[in-house]
């Protein structure tokens, strides 16, 4: 088997993954396998507000996943979680999740860059120009509160005026 189409395979392991775990029945099946152990069908339809019918028809999709497997033991299949399933599932949101904190990264990198190329003292001496830019910030705060103060001014006028 090739690199292509192990890759391929994996990609549809995680997608028939995330199908069956689309569904809160199915997911609330696994919990309760994943916390009980081995259960029947049976036990497993005591537990949720479905038929047994339809908890057997959820395990086929979670089985075909991977998620679970049976085991006849006797007249009864027990199911179980395979967790091989979900660890790859694992493995692969894992991997998506790097490769857009490595995009977020970049395009955070190419919207500062303006900002550096735009002030090169910040680039070149680092922290002594931030206390300068603290000072341009306090000023840029009072001519604000000039341009307020002087509105103030100007409307109180006006009304002596009237």
């Amino acid at each position: 088997m090739t690199d292509e189409q192990r890759r391929d395979a994996a990609a549809e392991d995680v997608d028939s993954v995330l199908a069956a775990l689309a569904d809160p029945t199915r997911r609330r099946l696994l919990d309760v396998l994943a916390a009980q152990g081995e259960l029947t069908a049976t036990k497993l339809a005591e537990r949720l507000p479905v038929s047994r019918q339809a908890v057997v028809k959820h395990l086929a999709v979670l089985d075909a996943a991977g998620l679970v497997s049976g085991d006849r033991v006797g007249r009864e299949v027990r199911f179980a979680v395979r967790p091989a399933a979900l660890n790859l599932t694992a493995r692969w949101m894992a991997a998506l999740a790097a490769d857009w904190d490595r995009r977020l990264a970049r395009i955070k990198r190419v919207a500062e860059a303006p900002e550096r190329e735009a002030d090169p003292h910040r680039a070149r001496d680092g922290g002594a120009e931030q206390d300068r830019g603290e000072g341009r910030e306090h000023d840029r705060h009072q001519g604000r509160d000039d341009r307020r103060e002087g509105g103030q001014r100007q409307r109180r006028d006006q009304s002596r005026d009237r």
